[in-house]
């Protein structure tokens, strides 16, 4: 079997060059790497190319159009069996490609995932954020990184792979926020088997800026209502628990200025809660009082996007139009 790597770049040689040095290395080889830089004024053809020696490596340069755009584009040309996505923040342990193999023989499915970690070697704010996207705490383990999780596992497109029959039938990535989850969602519905790999994991960099991280998990919760206007099953409890959280916090000011400051003590419970847990996971005191930080940000920043769309997109159901359009687009495919 033969799996085609497929990667969209936008200006990030430096990432490229750590994560096509992880694939460098991988103990079982059977695939091949598809790059495709997306409009990039920083590219990195030279990056990856430096090692088309020791492994099949093509390499795509195109107008900027997106990152949906981008994968598809990199399907279109790839000639694998199977298709995989990383982002170009991830770095793939040695035994990556091994330890995927053996998944598949015991358990095949046509579509898979895996979770994301934090290298001992990332920055104190790297960890604190990477704990803030994979605690219990803060999804809901919802990404697939512990045994307990609050919804159904759906890979997402910074560690995900299907079939070259998946594509076929059901079609690309949409040009839409949350269009890793939405393809995820229209396989299954298509009658595919789905599968998470735990042990099938990556390690994912991301972006530190806590500024960008907050616009990032904004972006997640707001992606989470376009997903329900398209899929209306595919929203579940879990998902409207960090604008609960919101509200919440909300409400806690109220009430400690209108009638008690006791009601304060809720969100340090919570606080104690993000710091023990990072504390344990982490084993760093620096780590786990970033982390406060980082798990506030994840929940507010997508509990405010959560809000926002909810408020124009169901409630005063602006832009009905674009969500007509996607499903004509998903019928005719």
């Amino acid at each position: 079997m033969k799996y085609s790597i497929i990667v969209p770049v936008f200006n990030r040689p430096d990432e490229m060059a750590e994560l096509v040095e992880s694939l460098s290395v991988q103990e079982a080889k059977n695939f091949e790497l598809v790059v495709v830089e997306d409009g990039s004024s920083l590219p990195c053809r030279q990056v990856v190319e430096r090692y088309a020696s020791c492994m099949d490596v093509a390499y795509y340069a195109k107008p900027n159009t997106g990152r949906s755009h981008t994968r598809n584009y990199g399907m279109e040309r790839a000639t694998g069996d199977y298709f995989l996505f990383f982002d170009s923040d991830c770095i793939l342990p040695p035994d990556y490609m091994a330890s995927l193999n053996r998944c598949m023989a015991a358990e095949p499915a046509d579509c898979f995932g895996g979770p994301d970690r934090a290298l001992p070697t990332f920055t104190p704010m790297q960890k604190a954020v990477n704990f803030a996207m994979t605690s219990f705490l803060t999804t809901g383990g919802i990404r697939g990184s512990g045994k307990v999780r609050m919804e159904k596992f759906h890979p997402r497109s910074f560690n995900m792979g299907f079939s070259r029959q998946v594509y076929e039938k059901v079609g690309g990535f949409a040009d839409m926020f949350g269009e890793d989850i939405d393809l995820s969602i229209r396989i299954a519905e298509a009658g595919f088997t789905t599968r998470l790999y735990p042990e099938v994991s990556v390690y994912h960099k991301r972006r530190v800026n806590l500024k960008k991280f907050f616009r990032q998990v904004y972006n997640f919760g707001q992606a989470r209502i376009f997903l329900y206007r398209l899929h209306p099953a595919s929203l579940k409890a879990v998902h409207a628990l960090p604008a609960l959280f919101v509200l919440g916090e909300a409400a806690v000011v109220v009430l400690a200025v209108i009638h008690s400051p006791f009601w304060l003590l809720l969100p340090l419970l919570y606080v104690l809660l993000l710091f023990t847990a990072s504390l344990v996971k982490n084993r760093s005191l620096k780590i786990a009082l970033l982390s406060i930080l980082t798990g506030f940000i994840q929940l507010n920043g997508y509990g405010c996007g959560f809000l926002k769309a909810f408020w124009n997109k169901v409630l005063l159901r602006k832009d009905l139009e674009k969500g007509d359009a996607l499903k004509k687009q998903y019928n005719k495919g």
